[in-house]
């Protein structure tokens, strides 16, 4: 009874993306909403523009809203790292591209003036991170403080901006954060990190489209991200967006699937329980 309630949701929702000749996109709330909504709306308008397919930005406040949005089904589109977990492989998300950045590293880190200079040095202390869906930036780093028996005061501050203004301003020790949030931080503001703990590398983000999305227009939509950086315009997008996160000019979208991000489901077979 409640999975025949589920599918009719699921088709109404489909139904109506579709009727409205609209789609929801949710990029993962990185930074801040300013500053996140600065990166994607150049882009969304530009896909929705070569694709024919309209798309509306919808961002979270927070780092979690994201997945909320995919629980409820009200967004057909996101860029996120958050659904590969066990429980969430089998909701019919589909990878069709990534951000082809340099591989990203969870991380801990502390200003670089910091007497903090060891991990063991943290216990107890109030550590920050973005929010309790951060695949790499809490999940990742927090497991590491646990496999090494390391307990800390788990700070949640809602985004990566939030949990470094926190770590500026003395309220925490340190942040559990991702190599290229923590380079553009301190591009942005000027402020040097000392890393602590670094994990092995995993791609960035993926794009990905819910099963709600009608075939043709996923290919439109896939189309215009992926070419993207090879029309003029798209390039001249990119290079301003990138520009505001302190990514390189020439950062574009590349075509993925799942099996680019095995080491994401991989973390969740040997992850603490609380994490899974």
């Amino acid at each position: 009874m409640l999975a025949n309630i589920a599918a009719l949701l699921t088709l109404n929702t489909a139904a109506q993306a579709q009727e409205n000749g609209v789609y929801r996109f949710s990029p993962v709330n990185l930074y801040g909403i300013e500053l996140t909504a600065g990166y994607w709306n150049p882009i969304i308008d530009y896909v929705s523009s070569k694709s024919g397919v309209k798309l509306q930005l919808k961002i979270g406040r927070t780092s979690a809203d994201t997945t909320a949005y995919v629980l409820a089904n009200e967004v057909e589109f996101v860029f996120s790292n958050h659904l590969f977990s066990p429980e969430r492989d089998h909701l019919g998300w589909k990878v069709f591209g990534r951000r082809a950045t340099a591989p990203i590293r969870s991380q801990i880190v502390v200003l670089a003036e910091s007497p903090v200079t060891k991990l063991e040095q943290l216990a107890n202390e109030a550590v920050a991170f973005p929010g309790p869906e951060g695949t790499v930036t809490y999940k990742f780093s927090y497991a590491n403080l646990l496999n090494q028996k390391i307990p800390v005061q788990v700070v949640f501050a809602g985004n990566m901006d939030g949990a470094f203004a926190q770590l500026a301003s003395g309220k925490v020790k340190a942040v559990g954060t991702q190599s290229q949030l923590s380079a553009g931080w301190s591009k942005r503001e000027g402020k040097s990190v000392m890393v602590l703990w670094e994990a092995n590398p995993r791609n960035d983000l993926a794009l990905m489209a819910s099963k709600n999305v009608a075939t043709k227009d996923l290919a439109a939509v896939s189309k215009a991200f992926l070419e993207m950086g090879r029309d003029p315009v798209g390039q001249k997008v990119l290079a301003t967006v990138s520009d505001l996160v302190k990514l390189p000019p020439t950062t574009v979208f590349v075509p993925s699937t799942g099996a680019d991000y095995t080491a994401y489901r991989n973390f969740y077979q040997t992850a603490p329980a609380s994490l899974r």
